[in-house]
Protein backbone atom coordinates (compact mmCIF):
# COMPACT_ATOMS: atom_id res chain seq x y z
CA UNK A 1 0.00 0.00 0.00
CA UNK A 2 1.32 3.53 -0.70
CA UNK A 3 1.34 6.34 1.16
CA UNK A 4 -1.14 8.14 -1.15
CA UNK A 5 -3.73 5.20 -0.46
CA UNK A 6 -4.03 6.51 3.15
CA UNK A 7 -7.94 7.11 3.24
CA UNK A 8 -8.97 5.59 -0.19
CA UNK A 9 -12.74 4.46 -0.94
CA UNK A 10 -12.38 2.23 -3.96
CA UNK A 11 -15.17 0.92 -6.06
CA UNK A 12 -13.77 -2.37 -8.56
CA UNK A 13 -16.12 -3.23 -10.73
CA UNK A 14 -16.29 -6.77 -13.17
CA UNK A 15 -18.15 -5.01 -16.23
CA UNK A 16 -20.46 -7.72 -17.97
CA UNK A 17 -23.80 -6.90 -19.82
CA UNK A 18 -26.26 -9.66 -18.02
CA UNK A 19 -23.74 -9.50 -14.56
CA UNK A 20 -21.89 -6.69 -13.79
CA UNK A 21 -20.38 -7.06 -10.18
CA UNK A 22 -19.18 -4.43 -7.95
CA UNK A 23 -17.29 -4.18 -4.53
CA UNK A 24 -16.38 -0.78 -2.34
CA UNK A 25 -13.66 -1.26 -0.28
CA UNK A 26 -11.85 1.33 2.18
CA UNK A 27 -8.34 1.12 2.42
CA UNK A 28 -6.53 3.08 5.70
CA UNK A 29 -2.57 3.01 6.39
CA UNK A 30 -2.20 -0.98 5.38
CA UNK A 31 -5.73 -2.08 5.96
CA UNK A 32 -8.45 -2.69 3.38
CA UNK A 33 -11.81 -2.92 4.80
CA UNK A 34 -15.06 -4.28 3.17
CA UNK A 35 -17.70 -1.78 2.90
CA UNK A 36 -20.09 -3.34 0.47
CA UNK A 37 -20.65 -5.74 -2.55
CA UNK A 38 -23.08 -7.26 -4.87
CA UNK A 39 -24.11 -7.27 -8.60
CA UNK A 40 -26.23 -4.88 -11.08
CA UNK A 41 -28.25 -7.77 -13.06
CA UNK A 42 -30.12 -7.30 -16.33
CA UNK A 43 -32.61 -10.04 -17.92
CA UNK A 44 -32.21 -10.82 -21.86
CA UNK A 45 -35.40 -10.32 -22.50
CA UNK A 46 -35.10 -6.43 -22.07
CA UNK A 47 -33.61 -4.64 -25.54
CA UNK A 48 -30.05 -4.32 -25.31
CA UNK A 49 -29.99 -0.46 -24.99
CA UNK A 50 -32.06 -0.13 -21.95
CA UNK A 51 -29.67 -2.88 -20.66
CA UNK A 52 -26.68 -0.70 -20.53
CA UNK A 53 -29.21 2.37 -19.26
CA UNK A 54 -29.43 -0.31 -16.37
CA UNK A 55 -26.20 -0.73 -15.73
CA UNK A 56 -25.16 3.13 -16.03
CA UNK A 57 -28.60 4.02 -13.46
CA UNK A 58 -27.61 1.23 -10.68
CA UNK A 59 -23.67 2.12 -10.47
CA UNK A 60 -24.75 5.99 -10.29
CA UNK A 61 -26.68 5.06 -7.37
CA UNK A 62 -23.82 2.89 -6.03
CA UNK A 63 -21.85 5.58 -6.59
CA UNK A 64 -23.30 8.36 -4.93
CA UNK A 65 -24.70 5.88 -1.70
CA UNK A 66 -21.03 4.74 -1.21
CA UNK A 67 -18.65 7.77 -2.20
CA UNK A 68 -15.78 6.27 -4.28
CA UNK A 69 -13.03 8.31 -4.99
CA UNK A 70 -11.40 5.61 -7.32
CA UNK A 71 -13.15 2.70 -9.74
CA UNK A 72 -11.11 0.08 -10.49
CA UNK A 73 -12.34 -1.68 -13.58
CA UNK A 74 -11.28 -5.30 -15.15
CA UNK A 75 -10.01 -5.36 -18.64
CA UNK A 76 -11.82 -7.86 -20.96
CA UNK A 77 -9.74 -10.82 -21.81
CA UNK A 78 -11.98 -13.02 -24.69
CA UNK A 79 -10.71 -15.26 -27.11
CA UNK A 80 -13.55 -16.97 -28.37
CA UNK A 81 -16.93 -14.96 -28.40
CA UNK A 82 -16.96 -12.12 -30.30
CA UNK A 83 -20.51 -11.26 -30.27
CA UNK A 84 -20.46 -11.24 -26.52
CA UNK A 85 -17.14 -9.63 -26.16
CA UNK A 86 -18.40 -6.78 -28.59
CA UNK A 87 -21.64 -6.52 -25.75
CA UNK A 88 -19.51 -6.89 -22.99
CA UNK A 89 -17.09 -4.45 -24.12
CA UNK A 90 -20.08 -1.49 -24.78
CA UNK A 91 -21.18 -1.89 -21.14
CA UNK A 92 -17.44 -1.48 -20.03
CA UNK A 93 -17.65 1.58 -22.16
CA UNK A 94 -20.73 2.72 -19.82
CA UNK A 95 -19.40 2.23 -16.82
CA UNK A 96 -16.28 4.07 -17.69
CA UNK A 97 -18.53 6.64 -18.66
CA UNK A 98 -20.37 6.55 -15.64
CA UNK A 99 -17.19 7.04 -13.73
CA UNK A 100 -15.96 9.76 -15.57
CA UNK A 101 -18.97 11.67 -14.62
CA UNK A 102 -19.29 11.25 -11.08
CA UNK A 103 -15.45 12.11 -11.01
CA UNK A 104 -13.83 9.13 -10.47
CA UNK A 105 -10.48 8.78 -10.95
CA UNK A 106 -10.12 5.20 -13.07
CA UNK A 107 -7.84 2.56 -12.95
CA UNK A 108 -8.01 -0.27 -15.04
CA UNK A 109 -6.24 -4.06 -14.76
CA UNK A 110 -5.57 -6.78 -16.77
CA UNK A 111 -7.25 -10.09 -15.13
CA UNK A 112 -3.31 -11.02 -14.82
CA UNK A 113 -2.64 -8.19 -12.82
CA UNK A 114 -5.48 -9.03 -10.94
CA UNK A 115 -3.96 -12.35 -10.13
CA UNK A 116 -0.39 -11.51 -9.57
CA UNK A 117 -1.77 -8.98 -6.80
CA UNK A 118 -4.11 -11.28 -5.22
CA UNK A 119 -2.08 -14.85 -5.37
CA UNK A 120 1.12 -13.56 -6.48
CA UNK A 121 0.65 -16.09 -9.68
CA UNK A 122 -0.70 -14.55 -12.70
CA UNK A 123 -2.13 -17.66 -13.87
CA UNK A 124 -4.17 -18.38 -10.66
CA UNK A 125 -7.91 -20.53 -10.34
CA UNK A 126 -10.62 -18.00 -9.90
CA UNK A 127 -11.20 -20.38 -6.65
CA UNK A 128 -7.51 -19.33 -5.44
CA UNK A 129 -8.39 -15.76 -6.42
CA UNK A 130 -11.56 -16.00 -4.26
CA UNK A 131 -9.76 -17.53 -1.06
CA UNK A 132 -7.65 -14.59 -1.24
CA UNK A 133 -10.08 -11.75 -1.51
CA UNK A 134 -11.93 -13.92 1.58
CA UNK A 135 -8.96 -13.59 3.77
CA UNK A 136 -7.80 -10.30 2.52
CA UNK A 137 -10.61 -8.55 3.62
CA UNK A 138 -11.04 -10.87 6.67
CA UNK A 139 -14.47 -12.56 6.02
CA UNK A 140 -16.02 -15.50 6.90
CA UNK A 141 -17.40 -16.54 3.25
CA UNK A 142 -16.59 -16.09 -0.34
CA UNK A 143 -18.28 -12.77 -1.70
CA UNK A 144 -21.16 -14.64 -3.91
CA UNK A 145 -21.85 -14.36 -6.51
CA UNK A 146 -18.65 -14.73 -8.21
CA UNK A 147 -19.11 -11.36 -9.94
CA UNK A 148 -19.05 -9.64 -6.89
CA UNK A 149 -15.67 -11.39 -5.70
CA UNK A 150 -13.65 -10.50 -8.76
CA UNK A 151 -15.34 -7.27 -8.19
CA UNK A 152 -13.67 -7.42 -4.52
CA UNK A 153 -10.25 -8.38 -5.95
CA UNK A 154 -9.56 -5.88 -8.58
CA UNK A 155 -10.57 -3.46 -5.95
CA UNK A 156 -8.07 -5.07 -3.87
CA UNK A 157 -4.91 -5.14 -6.66
CA UNK A 158 -5.81 -1.46 -7.06
CA UNK A 159 -5.50 -0.40 -3.50
CA UNK A 160 -2.07 -2.42 -3.45
CA UNK A 161 -0.75 -1.08 -6.92
CA UNK A 162 0.62 2.49 -7.82
CA UNK A 163 -1.77 4.97 -9.45
CA UNK A 164 -0.79 5.02 -13.20
CA UNK A 165 -0.31 8.97 -11.68
CA UNK A 166 2.23 8.52 -9.70
CA UNK A 167 4.04 5.68 -12.18
CA UNK A 168 6.43 8.48 -14.11
CA UNK A 169 6.83 10.09 -11.25
CA UNK A 170 8.31 6.86 -9.52
CA UNK A 171 10.29 6.20 -12.71
CA UNK A 172 11.29 9.45 -12.54
CA UNK A 173 12.69 9.69 -9.33
CA UNK A 174 14.57 6.13 -9.84
CA UNK A 175 16.48 7.31 -12.89
CA UNK A 176 17.92 10.37 -10.98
Amino acid sequence: MTKQNKKTIILGIDPGIATTGWGVIRTEKNDVKLVNYGCIITSSKTAFSERLNLIHKKLKQIIKKHKPTKAAVEELFFAKNVKTALKVGEARGVILLTAIQTNLMIEEFTPLQVKQALCAYGRAEKAQVQKMVKLRLNLKDIPKPDDAADALAVAICCAQTIPVSLRATVRCAKSE
